[in-house]
């Protein structure tokens, strides 16, 4: 199932960015995997908000607020297309969370793993990508 997490400097993103990221994210990331929208894949697709301490991220120029999107799916689920697509999204997502403009969006670095099947588990069973598949056809709400 995917998860998606941002790590952010505490107090980077505004009030309404900090309050709505997670699950915007989240919606974002089923929507360039090609999954169904349904309660039970709304509710697989993880979203994680890691907020860093204040001296807790710099860079050798400034002190500028970066954001590290990772985002975990089963391997061969996203195309280079979906990838594209996704890395825009999100990036844009980021941004709006933070009340940034396009040109702040080279702090936005977002790293797509893939997870290899057969190495990933969930309620003590290894959950195989062919599986979710066929769930999916058998929860899509737009076949």
């Amino acid at each position: 199932m995917p998860m998606i997490r941002l790590t952010a400097p505490a107090g980077a993103l505004t009030e309404q960015g900090r309050q709505s990221i997670q699950r915007d994210l989240a919606a974002v990331l089923l929507r360039w995997e090609g999954a169904p929208d349904t309660a039970f894949f709304r509710a697989q697709a993880w979203s994680y908000l890691t907020e860093l301490p204040e001296g807790a991220q710099t860079t050798a120029e400034d002190d500028a607020p970066r954001f590290l999107v990772e985002v975990t799916v089963p391997q061969g689920a996203v195309s280079e297309r979906r990838k594209a697509g996704l890395i825009e999204e999100a990036t844009q997502t980021v941004l709006a969370a933070a009340g940034l403009g396009q040109d702040d969006a080279p702090r936005v670095w977002v790293l797509v793993h893939e997870q290899p099947d057969g190495t990933w588990g969930a309620g003590g069973s290894v959950i195989r990508y062919d599986d979710l598949v066929a769930l999916a056809k058998g929860q899509r709400t737009d076949a």
